[in-house]
This record gives C-alpha cells, structure tokens and sequence, in this order.
C-alpha cells in the first residue's frame, strides 16, 4: 500500500488538469504518426509584456535537450511549433543540434505562426505542414525592432538625395546620427548571415532532390528575406503563399485525423498559456517537459498610492516535469472547437 509520501510525489506527477490533457492529445498525435512528437509553444500571443522570454534564444536549447532525451532518433521527429522567432544565433544552434539529433528527417507542423527565426527553424525541415490558417513570416534581421533591411534602405535614401541635392544635408543629418558607429555594416553581416542560414538549409534537406533547387530557393529568398518585397516585418504568409514561392507544403486539411490531432494539441497549449503562468513549453509525446513560467511580483507602494500597484512579470527557474508512470484518462467535456 502507497504511504502518504508516496501518494504525494505521484499526485505530482500526474500534474494539473492542463499536464493531463496535453500528454493526452501529444500521445494522440505520436500514435497517429508513429513518429517522435516535440511540441514548442511561446505565449508571445497570451503574455506580450515579456517580450524577449518569449523569443528563441539559447536556453531553449536546454529545453530541446529535456524533450530529445530517451527518444528513438531513428523514427525521425515532427516538431509542432509556434513562435514569434527570436535569435539567430540561437536558431542556427537550435537547428545544428536537431539535425545532429535527428538527420534530416525533421516534418515541421505549423498550427497558427512560426514567425521570423522560427521560419527559419521551419524551412530547415524536410516539410512544412500548415493550414488555412497557419502562417510564416519574413526572416528579415531586427535591431531593438528596427528591420536591418529598413536601415540600409533609409541610408541609401539619404545618400541619394544628398548627391542630388546637397541642401537636404541638414534635414538627413538628425536621421541618419541616430544610428550607433558600424550599425550600417552589422545590419549588413546580419542579413548576410540570416539569407546564407536559409539558402544552406533549404538546398541541404527541403530541396536537396530538387534539380532546379537554386532558381526555387533564390525565389524564397526574395520572398522571405528581401524587406523591399515583404514590406513589414510582421506580414503574415499563408500556406498558398509559401508553397507559390516553393517552399514544400503539406495542407492539413488534406489528412482529417491528422489536421484534428494537430489542433486539438494546439487549443490545449493555448488553454495552458492562458490560464496558467507557463509562458513557453518545450514537451515531448512521452510527458517530459521543459516549462518556464512567470510569476507576479507587488511592489509596495506608500499607503496612499495602493489604489494601482503595478505588477510586474519576473521569469521563474523552468520546471521539469518527469514522464508519468501511467496516463490518467481526463473528465469528459465538450470537444475542442476546430478551425482550418
């Protein structure tokens, strides 16, 4: 018979009604597939105020590292994600240690956005698998928000107006003293770095077979890369769109009982990220998961002031959370609504 501390630890490990349900629809989808199954979740829609937590960056590796370990790398992986990008540095290293993981046997599903860096992480996959309401995003490079394509277009701007006009040195000269010493050529090495990423990826596993691969990935690239032709950092792409350009897309809508094992994860992580402090989940189909959350901090105010205490969001230590020794079944309820 269990003691009480025994029956502790596993009330623990069963987690809370969110834990329960996304084991519950992660091992649906594992099932359906026969693949490995990682799902990557920002709440960048759900908890904006804390902005570079939600983006990739290094300690997700660590995460990665958590959901990779006791996986049968042979069965290949298919990574969920959803992400408003983040470092390139970190995605080029995130993207390095899958494929030493995995090869290149990686299908990347696209529930809603993978944006930025992380179409970059999708276009290092084999596939993209989106639906109507899936998007990608231009990976043009960003400073502090400014767009690395938006600053060189804004100096060439000026360059040639002052050669046509030289009156106009005074009107550019505010404009262009904002800018720190050497940004010009970091925002130049910054595209170059993030275009050289996509284009290398593309032909060594999306495209690899593809014999007209470099007309194809020059055409992404303008796509995806060029600022002049994306026009905003944030457009969103549509699965038609990235497939006109030729990216490999798969339509969820395509396989039924894929397309609702998909969403149905996906609705319980959003449900997670709002109603919880989680704000990013690295999980694997096994239960394993990296969760970092965020907790609400009062700051003291004098006694008259207390009408509006501010609350600031501070990131917590992630916490892991083991493998379950026995999936428990959830309550009935009624079905997860469906979009696509």
């Amino acid at each position: 018979m269990p003691n009480w501390s025994d029956l502790l630890q596993e009330i623990k490990q069963l987690g809370s009604p969110f834990d329960i349900l996304r084991r519950k629809y992660i091992s649906e989808l594992q099932a359906c597939t026969g693949r490995n199954v990682i799902a990557y979740y920002s709440g960048f829609l759900q908890k904006p105020e804390l902005k570079a937590n939600n983006a990739v960056n290094d300690q997700d590796k660590n995460g990665l590292m958590t959901a990779v370990n006791g996986l049968d790398v042979d069965l290949g992986l298919d990574l969920i994600l959803h992400t408003p990008g983040g470092d390139t540095a970190a995605t080029e290293s995130i993207v390095d240690y899958l494929w030493q993981k995995f090869g290149t046997n990686i299908r990347c599903f696209v529930p809603q956005m993978a944006m930025s860096a992380g179409t970059m992480i999708a276009c290092a996959c084999k596939e993209i698998w989106m639906g109507k309401q899936s998007s990608l995003g231009p990976v043009d490079p960003q400073f502090n928000g400014i767009p690395a394509h938006g600053v060189l277009e804004e100096f060439r701007h000026a360059h040639d107006q002052i050669v046509t006009d030289p009156r106009t040195i005074p009107l550019w000269q505010p404009i262009v003293a904002k800018y720190p010493p050497a940004f010009l050529g970091e925002c130049e090495k910054a595209i170059k770095w993030s275009t050289e990423l996509v284009s290398s990826w593309l032909a060594r596993n999306m495209l690899q077979e593809n014999s007209q691969k470099e007309d194809i990935i020059s055409k992404i690239l303008t796509e995806i890369v060029d600022h002049s032709v994306s026009y905003a950092h944030n457009r969103h792409l549509s699965a038609q769109k990235c497939e006109s350009i030729g990216l490999k897309i798969k339509h969820l809508e395509e396989d039924q009982e894929l397309q609702e094992k998909v969403l149905s994860l996906h609705h319980i992580y959003f449900h997670t990220l709002s109603a919880t402090p989680a704000f990013k989940i690295i999980e694997n189909h096994n239960g394993k998961a990296f969760i970092l959350q965020a907790q609400h901090m009062l700051i003291q105010q004098p006694a008259q002031q207390m009408n509006n205490i501010p609350v600031m969001d501070i990131p917590t230590l992630p916490q892991l959370k083991e493998e379950p020794a026995q999936p428990v079944a959830p309550p009935d309820r009624g079905p997860l609504g469906r979009s696509g």
